[in-house]
């Protein structure tokens, strides 16, 4: 990518409080939210709420690896959400939040691999997050995009 700036794309549940989280750390040059992982084309927040499109709520993350490593993104990913809850992430149940990491190269792929084994002894218990490559990247609605910058106090926690 252009002057080695990356971007690395993460589902933990409900993407608001994902995106708030990475939005605000160092390094973090821009976040989206939006949806991978499943079949639909240009996929809408209705139809992924509905469990029928395989995708779920993700953010893309631009990050300047001279900064913060994909290593510590990958670290921060992992402590902000239950990896261990298949399809839930708090009062948030479904296939949609479902914890995932897709890969954008294979170095990506071993670094996730790594660290999933790494938080796993930390955890001792079974990680369910899917390490997949990415597809595609669909950005959610505008609306959705820098959800707490515009609805301060509401919206999910992570």
């Amino acid at each position: 990518m252009k002057n080695n700036i990356q971007k690395a794309v993460f589902a933990t549940g409900c993407f608001w409080g994902v995106e708030e989280n990475f939005f605000h750390t160092k390094g973090v040059i821009d976040t989206k939210v939006g949806y991978a992982g499943g079949t639909k084309k240009n996929p809408t927040y209705e139809e992924v709420s509905s469990g029928k499109t395989g995708h779920t709520e993700s953010v893309e993350v631009t990050f300047d690896p001279k900064v913060i490593s994909y290593e510590e993104l990958l670290d921060i990913f992992f402590q902000m959400h239950d990896p261990t809850t298949l399809n839930r992430q708090g009062p948030d149940v479904g296939t949609n939040y479902r914890s995932a990491i897709f890969y954008l190269d294979e170095n990506q792929k071993k670094l996730a691999e790594e660290t999933k084994v790494k938080h796993l002894k930390n955890l001792g218990k079974e990680i369910v997050t899917e390490i997949k490559p990415l597809d595609k990247f669909w950005p959610a609605e505008e609306y959705h995009q820098k959800y707490f910058l515009k609805h301060p106090n509401h919206g999910c926690p992570i």
